[in-house]
């Protein structure tokens, strides 16, 4: 019986995708703390805040009352809001009708590469890089094409790495994020202007990550939909506000777009969890508390650029935005994961290994999430500090 199971059970050639490591590192993390360990949580990209009050008034309020299935696109009055809010962040006037409401930013890349790719197709991506762009593509059967990236180009794609990819091998798509994952960079608004113009210019079509934004800190973000009108924009309540568990984000895409996303949205999921979009509204009613949170992420990366080094860790990119930091601990080691491990065990304090977000340097790296306290913070790099003076 057992035997003909797995004969019928055999899984496919697309879920053969490799593990997001940073979800084993809060597994050993949990073991670490199950033995009476105190860790310091730097591994997992979310904030250690709240949501607005706004929108936890706004969920207990609809708890009160049904909560139906809503239109596949989103409800409109979230939909609207959404709208409202490019003009007040980037004075862009943006259709409601483009919008559409996702079960978190991993939906919204999902229907954009059904929607944009046949299998097969090539999309480029930046390595390091956010790894589920990859293993996405992957599971859809499509190509992710690596373009790797470095200090000469701050960490991103230019014009002439794509065309340079596209030549070898035509590309279908490109993908971007600013600030990015893991590494905290972002780019400069004449930066991306020329990576999309060069990307239409070859008829590659473009994805712009934008979960991080309000989380700038060197210069302002700029939105792609603010560049042109053929760019799809994958956006997020998840960082900015502090609403990870709630699985809820959204998409500004091209008119021709809006109803085959609607009609995929539609038989995937139906709609997004009506809880989540009716506090998603009510959100943007609470920025004046996220902005508070965003300035403790400013005083947490303060601390850390001037601490880090002194703890022997004085080799890092860019810390533009978000609430990462990438380091390099080659002089430590040319094993990030057993770094980690080892850093994890002997010191309380858990990252994640760079391998997860870069196949091609990631050994030599380390990504800490600063979105926690303060005091933790500095006892963290104490911790680091010691353990790396015993050597």
């Amino acid at each position: 019986m057992l035997d003909a199971a797995k004969r019928l059970m055999v899984p496919s050639a697309r879920s053969d995708v490799p593990p997001f490591m940073v979800m084993d590192v809060i597994a050993a993390a949990a073991r670490v703390e199950a033995a009476g360990g105190r860790v310091i949580h730097m591994e997992v990209g979310q904030p250690a805040a709240s949501a607005p009050s706004t929108a936890l008034e706004a969920a207990r309020a609809a708890l009160n009352g049904r909560l139906a299935y809503t239109e596949a696109l989103g409800i409109p009055a979230l939909r609207v809001r959404i709208a409202r809010h490019y003009m007040e962040a980037y004075g862009l006037a943006v259709e409601p009708s483009r919008v559409i409401a996702t079960t978190g930013s991993s939906a919204g890349f999902i229907l954009a590469f059904l929607a944009m790719f046949e299998p097969g197709d090539r999309v480029a991506v930046a390595v390091p890089g956010y790894p589920p762009y990859r293993h996405i593509l992957k599971a859809l059967g499509c190509e992710p094409v690596l373009i790797e990236t470095t200090a000469a180009t701050r960490w991103a794609i230019t014009p002439d790495m794509l065309l340079d990819a596209h030549r070898r091998t035509p590309l279908k798509g490109v993908l971007v994020g600013s600030p990015a994952n893991p590494t905290g960079t972002m780019m400069t608004q004449d930066a991306l202007r020329a990576l999309i113009a060069a990307a239409e210019g070859e008829a590659i079509r473009f994805i712009s990550d934008e979960i991080y934004h309000g989380l700038d800190y060197a210069f302002p973000a700029v939105t792609a939909a603010g560049l042109s009108g053929n760019v799809v924009v994958i956006n997020s309540f998840s960082k900015y506000f502090c609403m990870t568990g709630w699985r809820v984000g959204w998409m500004v895409v091209p008119e021709p777009l809006v109803r085959p996303i609607d009609r995929l949205q539609g038989n995937l999921a139906i709609s997004v969890p009506t809880l989540s979009q009716i506090a998603a509204t009510a959100a943007f009613d609470g920025r004046a508390e996220m902005d508070a949170v965003k300035h403790g992420y400013e005083e947490n990366r303060r601390i850390l650029v001037d601490e880090l080094p002194k703890a022997g860790l004085d080799t890092f990119l860019p810390v533009d935005g978000a609430f990462y930091l990438y380091a390099d601990v080659s002089r430590f080691s040319n094993d990030s994961f057993d770094f980690a491990k080892r850093m994890l065990e002997e010191t309380h304090v858990a990252a994640t290994p760079g391998v997860d977000f870069d196949p091609l340097h990631g050994t030599s790296f380390l990504r800490f999430c600063y979105a926690g306290a303060a005091a933790e913070m500095h006892e963290a790099v104490e911790r680091i500090g010691e353990w790396l003076r015993k050597g």
